[in-house]
């Protein structure tokens, strides 16, 4: 008799559980996947600092992707460049929304559709220096290898930051004693400081960051120059890039279906904000027809 009625309790142990679990009551294996989201200091996307803090493009993006991906805990992470780099290489769950697409960065990341339309890089010197770039220009545009492979000029650069395939192609080419990296939190601040005590002459940077943080230091913008660099596209497409991971591609999945209507309107908007005002409107008619055949 014992026997047969542990066997009857054993058989049903799983629709008593199943009972349970109907009742929704809280179970360890219902708890859900939490996706780490990656944000370095990245003014005008990220702000996490000083006048407009908090009003970045991709500080207002992240609340509306979050929004609508309720299928995740989110957890926000502040990194720099190379630790964010670090994330994604490994087996978590991480995304950062403020990538480029590069080959190398494919190999890890699952890269979402391109999100915004940002300005490229180029190089800032100095009014008082412009001169040094006046043999290297055509069309406003500077011709970068032959700058630093005939100069004694320093360029100060960011570790492991991307400013596109083809500039980053083009600093490989470039001998390590032109290069000044830096490694820190505020590397763009630090090396603008550099700079400022001459301790390099040109920094590699985008415009409208360069500018907002000149603005934060109390520098004139107008002692500065910004020169595109020769056979660079203007614009480089921004990607939302997640661990490439069974996780981070499902949620790719999902964040594509998310940016198709924001990337049309809501984000050129949010970034022309930011842009000098003699820019906006060539940006936001510039910005319809960055993604061409995209889907």
């Amino acid at each position: 008799m014992t026997h047969h009625w542990q066997a009857s309790v054993r058989r049903g142990l799983p629709l008593l559980l199943g009972l349970l679990l109907g009742l929704g009551l809280p179970v360890s294996a219902w708890a859900k996947e939490r996706l780490f989201w990656l944000l370095r200091d990245l003014p005008p996307l990220t702000i996490f600092e000083g006048t407009g803090k908090g009003q970045g493009v991709i500080d207002q993006l992240l609340p509306l992707l979050i929004e609508q991906m309720p299928e995740y805990d989110h957890s926000i992470v502040r990194v720099n460049r190379a630790r964010g780099i670090q994330m994604l290489q490994a087996p978590t769950f991480t995304c950062d929304p403020t990538l480029l697409w590069t080959p190398e960065r494919a190999r890890y990341v699952h890269f979402s559709i391109p999100s915004l339309g940002v300005m490229s890089s180029g190089l800032v010197v100095r009014r008082k220096d412009q001169h040094l770039l006046d043999p290297y220009l055509h069309n406003h545009q500077v011709d970068l290898q032959a700058l630093l492979g005939s100069t004694v000029l320093k360029l100060g650069v960011v570790a492991q930051r991307s400013y596109s395939p083809a500039v980053d192609e083009l600093l490989k080419t470039l001998p390590d004693t032109t290069l000044s990296r830096h490694y820190g939190n505020d590397a763009v601040t630090s090396l603008l400081q550099m700079q400022q005590h001459d301790r390099l002459q040109l920094v590699l940077g985008y415009w409208p960051e360069v500018r907002y943080l000149l603005q934060q230091q109390g520098w004139p913008t107008d002692d500065y120059a910004f020169y595109p660099i020769q056979g660079v596209e203007q614009y480089q497409l921004l990607r939302v890039g997640c661990s490439d991971t069974p996780l981070g591609r499902e949620a790719i999945s999902h964040i594509n279906k998310l940016l198709l209507p924001l990337r049309n309107d809501t984000l050129p908007d949010l970034y022309a904000q930011w842009l000098a005002p003699q820019m906006r409107e060539q940006y936001l008619h510039d910005s319809l027809h960055l993604f061409g055949e995209h889907p």
